[in-house]
């Protein structure tokens, strides 16, 4: 059976085998377990009858050929491919380089050393080159060579990393750039790619800047002086001396003085010269009119090989400055070419002067009369429209409307002082004329009415719209108007050349004139004669009194002429809801109704007539004094169309 293929069917198994362990591959020597050579016996005890490998033969095996026992080898993978802008990207080949720039008509240098940076950019082979700045140069620096692929030859091929080394010459557009160093990323990176890299060189010293240093050592000295300027720095630091002064230019066309300050800081030795701004002068607002610096006495003083051109003038050119000794109260000061004229100073500049240099300092009066300025004439008043209104033509070109006292309007609304006069008049027909005068305390106003009289000749009505009257023979600039302290019986009121006497007043006047005391006294004039006219006595006065005023013929015209005046003025044309009121409280149709429930009709439908004068009529009205008022009447005393 040994000599049969090992194929499918010709392999038997023993069945009277019962053992199928594995024997064991190490073996104890010394108490300790050492593995054997290799296997003898198989699974169950077996002989094992093939030739065994030794471990020497097994390594030689697996080093010689390892195909035999792994196996022929796999392929390994290509590597993931990487751009050349992601692989070199932020990668970039820094060297330190100059170029030599040629400098022409210059006896002190030919050219110059103009260090660069040249920046190659392995991402896409491009070149930049930059030049460090320098502050105050006086050069324009920065890039040079902005960033881009720079052309090596006429034949279209571009630098390359590979063409870059130190201690070598590159050309750029034209111009030689010469490499002497570069960075340790830079190094380090040609020396990874196999370049041999030359040595580095030194940078060559500017002929210009070697010139400015071996000047500066031939620097000229002389003596210090023994003047300690830190010792005055530290007792005359924030001491100024101040001087008022003014700078007189009258000799000149259009000249003038103007007021000026002039400080003398003691720290230093210099003076400034400050404008003191007055209000509407008509000049631009330049406070320092000479800068803080050491004044010369005589800038004229100069020698003539001193450059015309040069306009600063040091210690070398002027020897004598202004000096605190120099200056003093009355004493006039030439500063380029201006005279300033020292009138006065300040309390700390006397009490320096007083104990430093004993001199006392007063002051000197500068103040000129001031010419009085022509005021302007006022021309009279011609008539046409208000005297406010006239004066305010002559006051702006653009008229204002006259002001107002809005307070004294609406604390005096609707009352009004009536005063009865006459005309004083030198022909005789007009001596028995009665006038109503009518004064409004709102805004002092005056309108005279006159009553018609029935064959008279002469047209009754309004004689005057209201208007402020002037007294006679007044100033024509300050006018002074009449108020009612001048309405008092007996009195001439003059108005526009027409005289009227007073001759009586209603009983409000009376009332007012008493409520206000601080104004009409009870001494006053006007007080006194209308107490004696309505038969008041002067000490025992009670307020709130009924006066009974004695009326004579053709009052009751008067009146109602006077009330309908008033509901014409205000328009009013509500007579039918009146007498659907009067109608409402006469319930049994007599036609009367109580007086005052007539008052209090008429206040309810807002008659605009004032209290003085509905009250004269409700009495009118009352013709047999029993207290009943004919309504229908009264509404034809009110109808005034």
């Amino acid at each position: 059976m040994a000599s049969l293929p090992f194929l499918p069917g010709n392999s038997f198994t023993d069945p009277t085998k019962n053992k199928f362990h594995l024997c064991h591959s190490l073996n104890y020597k010394n108490g300790y377990s050492v593995p054997a050579a290799y296997p003898t016996v198989g699974i169950g005890g077996e002989r094992l009858k093939v030739n065994q490998l030794s471990e020497a033969e097994l390594d030689k095996l697996a080093n010689e050929k390892p195909t035999l026992t792994y196996g022929q080898a796999r392929p390994q993978p290509p590597e993931d491919f990487i751009p050349a802008h992601k692989a070199f990207d932020k990668k970039v080949l820094m060297f330190k380089a100059y170029y030599k720039q040629t400098v022409h008509e210059s006896p002190n240098e030919h050219y110059r050393i103009r260090p660069v940076n040249i920046y190659y950019y392995l991402e896409d082979d491009s070149i930049s080159v930059v030049e460090p700045v320098v502050e105050n140069s006086g050069m324009p620096q920065g890039k040079l060579i902005k960033r881009q692929r720079l052309p090596k030859d006429d034949q279209g091929s571009h630098w390359h990393w590979k063409d870059l080394n130190m201690s070598m010459n590159v050309t750029f557009y034209g111009k030689v750039f010469h490499i002497v160093d570069c960075d340790r990323f830079t190094q380090d990176y040609l020396e990874s790619e196999g370049i041999e890299l030359n040595g580095p060189s030194s940078m060559p010293a500017d002929p210009y800047n070697h010139h400015r240093v071996e000047s500066a050592r031939l620097q000229m000295f002389k003596t210090p002086s023994d003047f300690d300027k830190l010792k005055q720095f530290l007792t005359m630091d924030r001491k100024v001396l101040r001087f008022y002064c003014v700078w007189d230019d009258r000799d000149q066309m259009f000249g003038e003085m103007r007021p000026f300050v002039l400080h003398y800081y003691l720290v230093d030795d210099t003076v400034e010269v400050r404008e003191v701004r007055t209000p509407n002068s008509g000049r631009d607002p330049f406070p320092v009119l000479i800068g803080r610096h050491k004044l010369p006495k005589n800038r004229d003083n100069v020698e003539s090989s001193f450059p015309a051109v040069v306009m600063e003038l040091s210690e070398h050119e002027i020897k004598d400055w202004f000096k605190p000794a120099d200056l003093d109260i009355g004493k006039t000061v030439y500063v380029y070419g201006r005279r300033f004229l020292l009138y006065d100073c300040d309390d700390f500049t006397r009490a320096y002067y007083a104990h430093r240099l004993g001199r006392g300092m007063g002051s000197v009066d500068v103040n000129q009369p001031h010419p009085e300025l022509p005021k302007m004439e006022i021309p009279p008043y011609n008539g046409f429209g208000s005297m406010e209104d006239s004066v305010q033509n002559c006051l702006s070109l653009i008229p204002q409307p006259p002001k107002k006292d809005y307070i004294k309007m609406m604390e005096n609304d609707h009352k009004i002082l009536r005063f009865e006069a006459t005309m004083d008049s030198v022909h005789p027909e007009d001596n028995n004329r009665r006038f109503i005068i009518s004064y409004r305390l709102s805004d002092d106003h005056v309108s005279i009415y006159e009553p018609p009289v029935r064959n008279s000749g002469i047209i009754g009505g309004k004689f005057l719209e209201a208007t402020r009257i002037t007294k006679p023979d007044c100033d024509p600039e300050n006018p002074e108007f009449y108020s009612p302290a001048d309405f008092a019986i007996g009195n001439i009121i003059v108005v526009f050349k027409h005289r009227f006497q007073i001759t009586d007043a209603d009983e409000y006047v009376l009332r007012y004139m008493e409520a206000h005391a601080d104004t009409f006294p009870p001494q006053s004039q006007a007080l006194q004669s209308f107490r004696a006219r309505h038969g008041r006595e002067t000490e025992d006065v009670v307020k709130n009194t009924p006066v009974k005023v004695q009326r004579t013929g053709g009052d009751l015209s008067a009146l109602v002429q006077e009330v309908r005046f008033q509901l014409q003025k205000d328009n009013y044309m509500n007579h039918s809801s009146l007498r659907e009121a009067f109608l409402w409280y006469d319930k049994d149709r007599s036609g009367k109704i109580d007086k005052s429930e007539v008052r209090n009709l008429c206040r309810r439908c807002n008659l605009p007539v004032d209290d003085d004068l509905l009250d004269a009529l409700i009495a009118e009205c009352d013709h047999n004094k029993d207290g009943q008022i004919d309504y229908f009447e009264f509404i034809k005393f009110l109808n005034w169309s």
